[in-house]
């Protein structure tokens, strides 16, 4: 946000903040200028079009001072419109029918989150996937970029989205998909179902990135929990980590009814081979993991698989109702609990430790978990004997 707007928006912030008789009181004696000039800095300086407004307290109590960021959201939101309206006209204007009209506020959103520069790398790549696709799908040609530049008052690191426009292949740029279900499986944890408007076609252990209106242009690396179903929806799992502001917002923020929206699905290495499994899973690693189970349960085969679920203790077991259901002679579940001093001698310790007491010759090994439950997997797997291409970890995308 340019200087000028930032002025205006704490301007305008501010007198909605005066005309509440709750909040009003707290603004007597108070120096104006001085108190608009942090916010209208907070504004100028932060990166993409997610911003989490700085505001002083002035004495409010909590649920007051969520008043009066909620204003400013407000007015931040009415700017944003405007800004989405303003880019599409001057698009249309000099290229009629480039850009679907609805489809502008999120190509908007993207394109200014790239310029940013505001996220990690992973991250960065789940928003090249998606602009990557929408280039192909719109037909977009370098002729048009000097005409987006201009509409954005900024220029795209358009050879960046063309690489990976190369890398995509055709398809949908995103699917709008509402949220149907959503359940905090245990502290800091959600499972959402959601149900894409068309259908989403996708493997097994593959990733699509995720984004949410409430969290504009940020894209986020999920991996479906489950195999492709009938009815077409998608099971989520997403925990909130520190500093992540997409997985705060789907674990505490989105409720059933919001719409999210899905990218193209991507392989991470962690597509089924054949012969019998053994699959490690840490935290919302398990979700493709639980989504090969699914996948061989269609067709057994006679192979055998064995899931090693690793958690701290019981109680963070998230899925632990679900893995119950998951009844098959072929299968065997081990929970493995790294802090729970009262399980079971086979099943205290690391998930890749206990997982490696049911290490059998001939066994594809899959590992997916946090990054420091990653990092040496694939040397204790080769010191314990596993071939190294029967080793399969998720190679393009760093879980969480």
């Amino acid at each position: 946000m340019t200087e000028p707007e930032a002025r205006e928006a704490v301007a305008r912030w501010l007198s909605l903040v005066a005309a509440d008789a709750e909040l009003s009181p707290y603004l007597i004696g108070m120096d104006w200028d001085r108190l608009k000039a942090h916010p209208a800095r907070s504004l100028t300086s932060a990166t993409g079009v997610e911003v989490e407004p700085e505001i002083p307290r002035l004495g409010w109590s909590e649920a007051q001072h969520r008043r009066a960021v909620d204003y400013l959201l407000g007015v931040l939101e009415r700017h944003n419109e405007r800004s989405v309206a303003s880019f599409w006209e001057a698009v249309e204007d000099r290229c009629p029918g480039l850009l679907p009209e609805r489809e502008a506020p999120l190509l908007h959103a993207a394109l200014h989150q790239l310029v940013s520069r505001a996220d990690d790398r992973p991250n960065r790549l789940a928003l090249l996937a998606v602009l990557g696709r929408a280039y192909r799908r719109y037909g977009l040609r370098p002729a048009h970029a000097a005409v987006i530049d201009h509409a954005l008052h900024t220029k795209v690191p358009w050879q960046k989205i063309e690489r990976a426009a190369g890398r995509m292949g055709d398809g949908p740029a995103w699917w709008p998909a509402e949220v149907i279900g959503h359940d905090r499986a245990c502290d800091g944890v959600a499972i959402l179902t959601v149900r894409p408007w068309r259908r989403l076609s996708f493997r097994p252990g593959q990733a699509v990135s995720v984004c949410s209106p409430r969290r504009p242009g940020r894209w986020r690396w999920l991996c479906p929990a489950n195999a492709p179903r009938p009815d077409g929806t998608v099971e989520l799992h997403v925990r909130a980590v520190p500093g992540g502001a997409v997985s705060t917002s789907l674990v505490h923020e989105v409720r059933p009814g919001e719409l999210l929206h899905l990218g193209p699905p991507v392989d991470t290495g962690l597509s089924l081979v054949d012969g019998d499994l053994l699959l490690v899973a840490g935290g919302t690693g398990l979700a493709p993991l639980r989504a090969l189970v699914e996948q061989v349960a269609a067709v057994p085969g006679g192979r055998r698989v064995a899931l090693v679920v690793g958690a701290r203790s019981v109680e963070s077991l998230y899925d632990a109702v679900t893995l119950d259901k998951l009844r098959h002679d072929w299968l065997t579940i081990v929970p493995a609990f790294s802090h729970d001093d009262l399980a079971e001698p086979g099943e205290r310790g690391d998930a890749l430790t206990v997982a490696l007491d049911h290490l059998r010759p001939d066994q594809a090994v899959y590992v997916c978990g946090p990054p420091a439950m990653l990092a040496g997997s694939r040397l204790r797997l080769l010191a314990a004997g596993v071939p190294a291409e029967r080793i399969h970890l998720p190679e393009r995308i760093p879980w969480r």
